[in-house]
């Protein structure tokens, strides 16, 4: 099943009825209308329908019985600075019934393991970024498909910034000049709020698997409690830099700022189709599959993580 991604950008009031979440308009709520009128304004939708929430705006009240149903249901819910942009996010303790089980096998693989995960991780990221510089630009890919076949275990030769280097020189022809920073100049900014959402719909994901977030198979940083999610959102990326380089083709000017139609397309990430296993998916579902693999591979039930493909019909 395909969970909804909620955005809230204006003053609410959230609360929990009858395991659905009901919207109240404050302009509403203190307006001279009839309390029938009021009634008809309140929006509802069931809690189980629910993968992502996202908080933007300051004025928003949400009940604790709220928070505590959204994370029983393993919904994300995202919050957003004063800057509009994401800057934390909230996620169940428990995700999974056999939880404990899952996560002593991911605490306890080995490094070699890891290690390979890491290479096949890296691998399926490299060919997805030269996909994705293969349709939106006239750019060579030969040399990254060649970083992509010779990843070693570990990435020891560090392939992964190789590529990077290569692809964020050439995936703006318009402007040759960008560099990828999370502090930079546009469109950074776009990138920054299709990650964040990428991120939370891997994290949901990893908890729905009954993985830990925090443990990742390659980052390790004290300071990071998704060390896992930005591990496994890596081959991920490219789908939101092709939805990014979709808004870009269609505005002339600069972004600076994102207004709400470009939020909303952003937002529309997790319902993206993406190819994984030969089959389309939307890609929600898709990193579902992933996680789902690799608890397997933790498990010693499998040794490959099934990540998508970005077909071009030619490599």
């Amino acid at each position: 099943m395909i969970k909804k991604t909620l955005y809230f950008g204006n003053p609410a009031y959230l609360s929990l009825s009858n395991k659905q979440l009901v919207i109240r308009l404050p302009e509403v709520e203190k307006s001279n209308m009839t309390e029938k009128m009021k009634k008809d304004a309140v929006t509802t939708f069931p809690i189980e329908d629910l993968g992502v929430v996202v908080l933007d705006n300051r004025q928003i009240t949400i009940t604790q019985g709220l928070l505590a149903a959204l994370l029983r249901n393993i919904t994300a819910v995202i919050t957003c600075d004063d800057k509009r942009m994401p800057t934390g996010m909230l996620l169940p303790l428990q995700g999974n019934t056999v939880h404990n089980e899952r996560f002593r096998s991911q605490l306890e693989a080995s490094m070699p393991l890891r290690k390979q995960l890491w290479q096949q991780t890296v691998k399926a990221k490299i060919e997805n970024q030269a996909a994705v510089l293969r349709l939106y630009t006239l750019k060579s890919v030969a040399r990254m498909y060649n970083m992509a076949d010779n990843v070693k275990s570990g990435d020891s030769d560090n392939c992964e910034a190789q590529a990077a280097v290569y692809y964020w020189k050439n995936i703006f022809p318009d402007n040759p000049s960008f560099v990828r920073d999370q502090k930079g100049l546009p469109p950074n900014n776009l990138l920054n709020y299709g990650y964040a959402i990428l991120r939370a719909v891997v994290a949901r994901a990893l908890v729905s698997s009954g993985l830990l977030p925090v443990y990742g198979i390659h980052h390790h940083n004290r300071y990071d409690p998704y060390c896992l999610a930005d591990d496994i959102m890596e081959p991920y990326r490219p789908y939101v830099d092709m939805q990014v380089l979709d808004i870009m083709n269609r505005h002339d000017e600069i972004l600076e700022d994102l207004n709400t139609n470009i939020k909303r397309e952003l937002l529309s990430i997790p319902v993206v189709d993406v190819v994984i296993g030969g089959k389309k998916r939307p890609l929600m579902i898709a990193v579902s599959e992933t996680t789902s693999s690799l608890a397997k591979c933790f498990a010693g039930e499998q040794r490959k993580i099934s990540y998508p493909t970005i077909n071009t019909g030619k490599r």
